[in-house]
């Protein structure tokens, strides 16, 4: 018998970082997203492979469960680095459910992802996702024991409409939000040709002193709630170059516009972890062509990428 599970990538449009302590942010699930296809085998072991979005398999694995402890076959160092990390979620998931997983009992699986697996939409968080569902425990709690993060990843991956998420006390509050801009085709998202590493960015953002987070939780809710109702291009650039004035400060990190580029007419936003993956530029078609003489390729319109 298969099975089948989806979930949808992701991305952070306000309060990156100071949505980890209870800052309300505002998240849009990406049309691209990761599946986890699950097939009963009558060998005793979970082969594993992963695909990305060309569907070439990148990663592939043999596990065996010996009592409750997952043990991998593979003797080749990088490989085992990348099962750690597979089998630390399964085993997260079989803490949440003691009944997921027998010994004795085999599975073919295999991971899709539908993006670039280097773009930062959440290959991670899509994976646990679909674990979560698979194992019937909770995502957010697999998360916590895993891979750690606010969660809004796992809120994307579970809606398929934009949503105001906030952790009360680590708890989230996840609402369906409205956010379709009538000055979408002026929105665009420029890859930076690099991976942000979130682990990295969480870990210097919770070593910062928080002496301004509460004046700049306040500005940034209000920053957000004006976004949703915003109704022109002039107006939602205002709001979001000043979300990267309030971000820059506090976590003492020059903007990324000032840094890579700053003769470019229009604004620029970060997303999520500063430093890679994508950001948010406002332009025209023929204005992209600024981002391609830098060569920075990879572009996608508002409507090819959000869901």
């Amino acid at each position: 018998m298969k099975k089948s599970f989806y979930s949808h990538g992701k991305l952070l449009l306000t309060a990156e970082y100071l949505v980890l302590d209870g800052a309300c942010a505002l998240a849009i699930p990406t049309k691209k997203g990761q599946w986890l296809l699950i097939e009963e085998s009558d060998v005793p072991q979970i082969i594993w492979k992963s695909f990305d979005e060309e569907g070439n398999c990148w990663f592939e694995t043999s596990l065996i469960l010996e009592g409750n402890t997952f043990k991998s076959t593979q003797d080749n160092i990088k490989e085992n680095n990348i099962s750690t990390i597979l089998i630390d979620i399964l085993t997260a998931a079989k803490e949440l459910n003691p009944n997921f997983l027998s010994p004795g009992k085999g599975y073919r699986i295999e991971s899709r992802l539908e993006f670039h697996r280097q773009w930062g939409l959440g290959s991670s968080s899509t994976l646990i996702n679909n674990i979560a569902q698979w194992a019937k425990v909770d995502a957010f709690a697999l998360l916590e024991k895993s891979f750690g993060g606010s969660g809004y990843d796992i809120a994307c991956a579970q809606h398929d409409s934009p949503i105001l998420y906030k952790r009360n006390e680590g708890n989230p509050t996840v609402k369906t939000a409205s956010f379709d801009p009538p000055f979408k085709e002026n929105i665009f998202f420029v890859y930076l040709n690099q991976k942000q590493d979130s682990k990295a960015s969480i870990k210097h953002y919770q070593a910062l002193p928080l002496k301004d987070f509460d004046n700049a939780e306040v500005a940034i809710n209000k920053i957000t709630s004006k976004i949703l109702d915003c109704s022109t291009l002039d107006e939602f650039k205002t709001l979001i170059n000043l979300h990267e004035e309030i971000i820059s400060k506090i976590i003492k990190t020059p903007t990324v516009k000032s840094t890579l580029f700053p003769d470019y007419p229009g604004s620029i936003k970060s997303l999520g972890g500063w430093g890679g993956d994508f950001v948010l530029v406002t332009g025209n078609s023929s204005e992209m062509e600024y981002f391609k003489k830098k060569v920075y390729d990879t572009i996608l319109p508002y409507d090819e990428m959000i869901l």
